[in-house]
């Protein structure tokens, strides 16, 4: 595929090296959670994928589907320090970004404010059942997740690096939850669904978390192999046609734009913004690597739109109560957007949007 003419970046012989070195971590890493983790390849995909592209994920998933523990085994296999927060309904904002506080200094006599970290100064932090606290504790990861850092008065205090936030929440349970506000929802680059386990699966689970057998987990990458490799992602390059595509699918989402289908505006209030393109090309930019392509397909946006943009959009009244979901508007989406270079470029809905670059 040719690369981006406006791209500036290449890749070598040693970034190649480095796409051999990806792959095989990427199979150590499936490898050491498959230890204690049954089935569930597509979630730890796009959990690494997650964390290949410096991004924040939620998991979504009915009770006892192993989402806590994916989140803590994934920590395991990672030399990276990592928190655990069960958040609900009392926690307060200064539980989980830290506080100051007064302390006696024992050589002068005299007091002296001091800070003291919150669970969120950690590389990976499992925001567990994020929905069962309230908008107030909510927001105060909302810092965190876009700048890396936490404001405490009037002082900045930076997070680690890499950091992520990896959140759960279970879709069954409603009362006493507080649904995320988009605005947040928007700084997840995935959301996850979370299935249940196959007939094969779950008997292999059962038979393994009823014995007495315990398996330990190896550390595979360490925070500076981790930036590494972020880094190496980005210098993935695309064609203009895939940053045509990804616009293609997330401007149609936008209802008042006039590229939108009529299923759109008929079953949604609102549309993606400009971070579901970028999310868009980071994770399928890493989706290629771990396959071992120095180059992006529209194979792997189309791999990825659902789990992009199903917490972008808006369903509205009329989809609610036709019974049509996010996953079903992405899926009506990828049939009716030509794939194909020259095929996207000729489309008369797109016409008028690709003029404009």
């Amino acid at each position: 595929m040719p690369t981006d003419a406006t791209d500036t970046t290449t890749m070598d012989s040693a970034d190649l090296a480095a796409i051999k070195q990806l792959q095989t971590a990427y199979g150590d890493l499936k490898k050491q959670l498959g230890r204690v983790i049954v089935g569930q390849n597509e979630v730890i995909e796009q959990l690494l994928i997650t964390l290949f592209t410096r991004g924040h994920c939620m998991l979504e998933g009915v009770p006892g589907l192993a989402k806590t523990l994916l989140i803590s085994s994934l920590a395991k296999c990672l030399s990276l320090d990592f928190s655990r927060i069960q958040f609900t309904p009392d926690l307060m904002p200064a539980d989980i970004t830290g506080t100051d506080f007064i302390e006696k200094n024992p050589l002068t006599g005299g007091v002296e404010l001091k800070f003291r970290p919150g669970p969120l100064f950690a590389h990976i932090v499992l925001a567990d059942e994020i929905n069962r606290t309230p908008p107030r504790t909510q927001a105060a990861l909302l810092e965190a997740m876009q700048e890396r850092q936490v404001s405490v008065g009037r002082v900045r205090h930076k997070l680690a690096n890499p950091f992520f936030v990896l959140a759960t929440q279970n879709p069954v349970e409603q009362e006493g939850t507080y649904p995320l506000p988009e605005a947040q929802l928007d700084r997840f680059m995935f959301k996850i669904f979370v299935g249940y386990p196959t007939a094969a699966e779950e008997f292999e689970i059962a038979r393994r978390t009823t014995s007495t057998q315990v398996d330990e987990i190896a550390p595979v990458l360490t925070g500076e192999q981790i930036l590494d490799l972020q880094y190496l992602v980005r210098k993935v390059p695309v064609s203009d046609h895939i940053i045509r595509y990804c616009l293609a699918l997330v401007r149609q989402t936008r209802v008042s734009e006039g590229a939108a289908p009529k299923f759109v505006k008929d079953w949604l209030s609102w549309g993606a913004g400009p971070r579901a393109v970028q999310n868009l090309i980071l994770a399928s930019k890493a989706r290629a690597l771990l396959y071992g392509r120095p180059h992006v397909s529209t194979e792997d946006i189309a791999k990825l739109a659902a789990p992009v943009l199903r917490h972008r959009v808006l369903l509205n009244f009329t989809a609610a109560s036709e019974g049509v979901t996010t996953d079903d508007v992405v899926k009506k989406l990828l049939e009716n957007t030509p794939s194909k270079e020259g095929d996207l470029e000729k489309d008369e809905r797109f016409k008028k949007m690709f003029t404009a670059v």
